[in-house]
């Protein structure tokens, strides 16, 4: 298709504010959504410094019903729908505004879309939160959903509603379940943000904890392998879910001492006991993303992790 113009829901935050920097730097007029409520106008710096006439950003927050005028007079071609409540812990302590952040938000993004005439929504789901702790690792998209959060409901529901939207409103989408995304500008104060908490502890000296007994894996993903997803998924993999990770697991505690040796950082971890909710083993099958997208990952943890530590060193 044809794309000029994309909505980023989200925009200021990590992954958001990443996407929207490829974005320009593919010629692609972006405007901006975010309520800044854990997104930061910081993370729009490069993007802000640019062409204004190309760039716009909007502090709106997706359940408001100013998000259906304001898009009606965008007319994006594409929605990348990142904004969303992406605390585990939190939406065990307060479902209620998870469900209205994550499901009733993003029903918001899909009725404006539907009246905007809205040629696509790219959906950012979540891997591990989806498939819970009963699906084999690496883990395919046909895996029966099995959330163990409030968090992984309310995302396990909305690619429901984009079924129905596609089926009912020709609002085509495609959703990508994300591995742990890693990298510049991630906030080391997220939940699960580990790699951010891990280094900025570690760059001031002061003890890291490991929740639980540091076997529990994970699938990390760098950004801006995650964002290439996004700018293929554009055009490609319609009506179809579809998951973005390396399908390699990788041990907290070896992230640890990956990390620690880069860094030079000597202490050992303290540990402290693992906490409720969360899943022991992740890893996402891509076979889909390279049938279907064209994409796959092309850096390595060790590699990733440099650029990130550069990065935090230097902020």
């Amino acid at each position: 298709m044809g794309i000029s113009r994309v909505l980023v829901t989200g925009g200021a935050g990590f992954i958001g504010s990443n996407l929207v920097d490829r974005l320009l730097a593919e010629g692609v007029d972006v405007d901006v959504v975010d309520n800044l409520v854990t997104g930061s106008l910081s993370n729009l710096s490069s993007a802000r410094a640019q062409n204004t006439a190309r760039f716009s950003f909007h502090k709106l927050d997706v359940c408001d019903v100013a998000l259906e005028e304001f898009v009606g007079k965008k007319r994006p071609d594409v929605i990348m729908h990142l904004a969303a409540q992406i605390d585990v812990r939190s939406s065990k302590v307060d479902p209620y505004y998870d469900a209205k952040v994550n499901l009733l938000g993003s029903i918001r993004v899909l009725e404006a879309a539907r009246k905007a005439g809205v040629t696509k929504v790219v959906y950012a789901a979540s891997g591990g939160a989806l498939y819970g702790d009963l699906a084999e690792v690496p883990t395919t998209e046909d895996c029966e959903f099995a959330p163990i959060s409030p968090y992984g409901i309310s995302k396990a529901t909305v690619l429901q509603y984009l079924k129905l939207y596609r089926d009912l409103y020709d609002v085509e989408y495609t959703a990508l379940a994300m591995a742990n995304v890693y990298g510049p500008r991630q906030d080391p104060n997220g939940e699960s943000a580990v790699i951010s908490i891990f280094g900025s502890a570690m760059m001031k000296g002061d003890d890291v904890q490991i929740y639980g007994d540091g076997k529990q894996t994970r699938d990390f993903l760098y950004v801006d392998d995650a964002v290439d997803a996004f700018i293929k998924a554009m055009d490609l993999g319609g009506g179809l879910t579809i998951n973005v990770g390396t399908s390699q697991e990788t041990t907290v505690m070896e992230l640890f001492d990956e990390m620690a040796m880069q860094i030079g950082y000597t202490k050992k971890p303290h540990f402290a006991p693992a906490r409720a909710g969360e899943i022991l083993r992740s890893a996402l099958d891509i076979r889909r993303a390279r049938d279907h997208l064209g994409w796959e990952p092309w850096t390595s943890l060790r590699n990733g992790l440099s650029s990130t530590i550069e990065w935090m060193r230097d902020s």
